[in-house]
């Protein structure tokens, strides 16, 4: 059988990549990089696609990747929208990269300074530094969970009914509840990407004097966050720091947001206390969350498909949801108020949806990842013409 035209034989796949076909065999038997196409002699062919996908695994092997990591950070048959998030969270990578280079390059002149001068040389920083060209596992999380959170955020902001959007509903309920000074002091909890801020630019026009501080958990996010967000006003900082002991002196803020982070927290009335401290009298709380019915329907459907497979390795409203954080609440704050978002998901593509499904923090990637054309195909069918996903969130909004 002769070859398509729109398939590359094994040697000019190799040719292509600069690599040698023994590498693409290699890749082939650890199922990594699969052919997408093999006839009835055995040859194999490759697409376009497949090279999307052997720089992702190039790329990564560069940053100093393990194939097992290697393998769990892509996916079988990439589509479009799903390598142009992968590569801008590759760019983070490098950027982490070039960060740590200039870290160890600044210690070698410091050590080759202190030689040079006699000095005593400290050669355990020196070795510390070093050993951050090894922090495979912590880059690793932080391209999954940047990945994942874009991934999140891209199906309800490109996907839901309501044309207002979460973030700018979010912030304009909370900013008009809490009734600010003009040189308020606010704080986000858990700030992920610092979505709330970035799509609320016109919103933030109006308060030019107010002071917002980011915060979040993990120093990559806070790191990615610090490196690319812009404000004229020079409005922002950016701390890490986890929010079971939030680092200010009591009345700090006028206004505290945790959007969706109070679930995941491991004690929570812990950080309620905590919250109520650094509030000023008359401040604000503003948290998000869940109810039970929220996207019901993707679940349904990836059950539907292979009935182990788990979303969540906990259910999250069951920590903190609609229906029981109102009793957490009133622990800490006298007055409380629940405010539902009305809204819903309607989408008729597959890959947007498959790209959700496989950032959840569950099983899902054990059951799909080595079966994502079949997965793929059983979607694109369930999802045509459209299909609606039941959004149930809203937010609690507090005062002492």
């Amino acid at each position: 059988m002769e070859k398509k035209k729109e398939y590359y034989t094994s040697g000019e796949f190799a040719k292509m990549a600069h690599v040698t076909i023994r590498t693409i065999r290699y890749y082939d038997k650890q199922n990594i990089l699969k052919p997408s196409y093999v006839n009835a002699n055995g040859s194999r062919f490759y697409t376009d696609s497949d090279f999307a996908k052997l720089q992702q695994i190039l790329l990564l092997k560069y940053l100093g990747f393990s194939l097992d990591d290697i393998k769990e950070m892509t996916i079988e048959e990439p589509g479009s929208v799903y390598l142009c998030n992968t590569l801008r969270m590759q760019k983070k990578l490098v950027l982490d990269r070039i960060e740590q280079m200039h870290l160890v390059a600044d210690a070698i002149d410091t050590t080759v300074a202190q030689l040079e001068s006699g000095d005593s040389t400290d050669w355990s920083q020196m070795l510390n530094l070093i050993h951050l060209t090894g922090m495979e596992k912590s880059l690793k999380s932080q391209y999954l969970n940047a990945n994942n959170i874009s991934a999140r955020i891209r199906l309800h902001s490109a996907y839901s009914r309501n044309p207002q959007g979460w973030f700018p509903w979010l912030l304009k309920e909370s900013m008009t509840a809490a009734s600010l000074p003009e040189q308020a002091q606010i704080l986000e909890l858990g700030c992920g990407n610092g979505a709330l801020w970035s799509e609320n630019t016109d919103l933030l026009s109006g308060y030019p004097d107010i002071h917002i501080t980011l915060s979040d958990i993990s120093e990559g996010i806070i790191r990615d966050l610090s490196r690319s967000f812009f404000d004229p006003y020079n409005r922002f900082s950016f701390v890490t720091f986890d929010c079971h002991s939030i680092p200010y002196p009591d009345a700090s803020f006028d206004l505290v947001y945790a959007n969706h982070v109070l679930f995941y927290c491991q004690d929570i009335p812990a950080v309620l206390r905590e919250v109520r401290r650094v509030l000023k009298p008359g401040g604000l709380f503003c948290c998000s969350t869940y109810g039970s019915r929220h996207m019901r329907e993707i679940t349904e459907l990836v059950q539907g498909f292979d009935y182990r497979i788990v979303l969540s390795n906990e259910v999250l409203y069951d920590n903190f949801g609609l229906e029981n954080g109102e009793a957490a609440l009133r622990q800490v704050f006298t007055q409380i108020k629940l405010c539902r978002y009305d809204d819903e998901i309607i989408i008729g593509q597959a890959e947007p949806l498959i790209e959700y499904i496989l950032s959840c923090h569950g099983n899902q990637n054990q059951y799909l990842l080595d079966r994502y054309h079949d997965f793929r195909e059983y979607v694109t069918a369930r999802v045509h013409p459209a299909m609606h996903i039941t959004k149930d969130a809203g937010i609690f909004l507090c005062t002492p």
